[in-house]
């Protein structure tokens, strides 16, 4: 099915495809008008849906002249999977590279211009996979998660315990009883929660669309993976241009860690947003960061002459 936008002249197609045998859906933006296209693939980050307002971003990239691939991973949205709400950055990843041979197998788009973008979690994943694939054109990350330690040790010590508490109790339900533990993926301060830190529960909030049937859970597993996940360790092997944005404000993905993380890639672009972890989404910050953005597609000849 598909549909076309008039305003940014683009056509609007559901695209799904397998990972692991399982349907991921997925939404592909083509810009009208513009033959072979480059491509950006997009993901959210840590829990989020791609209704968590990815189409923000793929509807200005189809307006500079880039065709966008959103989708869900396993276990989320619109794809299909049991457990619900499963966040692991090995899943992940898998379900990343077979969006990427679904978009290659794709007629309508230039195979050989493909971006990668990522926005906190999925931040790191990009990061990763754009070290193992010379097939890449670039890189976007936002807000990117790159070291499992800062972003855990971020967390208050009692957080961190309840953390370890749960996902232990995650793993024995499973292991015992074929059951689940979940855990909030956003709270207050003084809530626990996978985010709990000043402005995360008004950020996200922001984030989740109206009606949506997205339930603010994970499963509590997710908690002994983080510390152990550290895009960092490889993006040294990344060789195509990248653009990574950080907040300097950020309590989820500390910026500074980010900052030095990006001067181990060869062709890193690094801006600083004086904005908190959730602000790039949305307002003011949205359009300085889609600014940059797509200034760097442009620059890199991924936009065409319009």
């Amino acid at each position: 099915m598909s549909t076309v936008n008039k305003t940014f002249k683009f056509k609007a197609i559901n695209s799904t495809f397998l990972s692991g045998g399982l349907k991921c859906g997925g939404t592909l933006y083509l810009p009208i008008g513009i033959n072979n296209p480059a491509i950006i693939i997009m993901a959210h980050g840590f829990a989020g849906t791609r209704d968590f307002r990815l189409d923000a971003f793929a509807e200005r990239f189809v307006e500079a002249g880039v065709a966008a691939f959103f989708f869900d991973y396993r276990n989320f949205g619109d794809s299909e999977g049991e457990p619900r709400h499963w966040v692991d950055p090995k899943r992940h990843q898998e379900d990343y590279y077979e969006a990427l041979k679904h978009v290659k197998s794709l007629t309508e788009i230039d195979a050989n211009r493909i971006i990668l973008w990522g926005s906190s979690l999925s931040g790191g994943h990009v990061l990763t996979i754009a070290g193992k694939q010379p097939s890449i054109a670039a890189v976007i990350a936002q807000v990117p998660h790159v070291s499992g330690i800062p972003t855990m040790l971020a967390m208050k010590t009692s957080d961190l315990l309840k953390a370890v508490g749960a996902a232990l109790r995650d793993i024995l339900s499973n292991t015992l009883f074929k059951s689940h533990y979940y855990s909030p993926v956003f709270g207050k301060p003084g809530e626990f929660a996978a985010m709990n830190s000043e402005g995360s529960w008004e950020g996200f909030k922001q984030l989740v669309p109206p009606g949506s049937r997205w339930e603010n859970k994970v499963l509590a597993r997710v908690f002994l993976k983080i510390p152990m996940y550290s895009p960092s360790h490889s993006v040294h092997r990344i060789l195509v241009p990248s653009l990574i944005i950080a907040g300097s404000k950020d309590t989820v993905t500390p910026a500074a860690t980010t900052r030095r993380v990006a001067t181990k890639i060869k062709e890193a672009e690094f801006h600083m947003l004086e904005c908190t972890h959730f602000e790039p989404y949305t307002g003011d910050y949205f359009e300085k960061n889609i600014a940059i953005q797509i200034e760097f597609l442009k620059r890199h000849g991924f936009c065409p002459q319009m």
